[in-house]
């Protein structure tokens, strides 16, 4: 079984880049997560767990690394895993492959893979450093800071935080678990609870 596996990181991004000749493949596998969410632990990707644990698995078609991965060693544990099962994994861009068409172990895809995953690595980490610093520039200006102690949201205010709004696209979707939500945006089961209750109560107030 041949399976093309996509990932973007919100329901507003398009993975129509990722899905070329799709009729080539017997299923084409598309989660909407984050890059730092182990890929078994994703709806998709617990679903290319099954097909590897129950042996359907054959090929697994990739984009890019970062699709499986922004941790290097989840990245090469994947790869290494597939690789000892005899499960062939394509990448596109660029084109890496683990086992060559006469079952020998592809070396150079093996060494590429390992130098890509550590850029995306280190390069997330920059972003990251870099977001840190900009917080304590403005915490020194007195231009950052929580909600003052005493202050509550309103509903309104609530409902338009991006964390809401991520909720409930997930939720409208209707293939989504609160389990599977709670995991994707690193959110507890009671919030995805509340975020749904007031937006209903705001539909029948209006």
């Amino acid at each position: 079984m041949v399976v093309l596996y996509t990932r973007v990181s919100t329901l507003e991004q398009n993975p129509d880049r990722q899905l070329t000749n799709t009729k080539e493949y017997d299923y084409v596998l598309t989660d909407y997560c984050s890059g730092n969410l182990p890929l078994y632990q994703r709806p998709r990707g617990s679903e290319v767990k099954r097909m590897i644990d129950n042996g359907t698995l054959t090929r697994l078609v990739i984009h890019d690394v970062t699709r499986i991965g922004r941790n290097t060693l989840d990245v090469l544990s994947i790869w290494t895993d597939l690789t000892q099962r005899g499960i062939i994994i394509e990448c596109k861009n660029p084109t890496l492959r683990n086992i060559n068409e006469d079952g020998t172990i592809d070396k150079f895809s093996e060494l590429m893979l390992s130098i890509l995953s550590t850029m995306s690595q280190f390069e997330k980490s920059l972003i990251r450093e870099r977001q840190m610093e900009g917080i304590k520039i403005r915490k020194q200006k007195g231009l950052y800071g929580g909600r003052r102690i005493g202050t509550t949201d309103t509903t309104e205010r609530f409902l338009n935080k991006k964390r809401s709004k991520d909720i409930l696209n997930y939720l409208s979707k209707g293939t989504y678990s609160y389990d599977e939500i709670s995991k994707i945006l690193s959110v507890s089961t009671t919030t995805i609870t509340k975020v749904k209750k007031m937006s209903q109560m705001v539909k029948e107030l209006s």
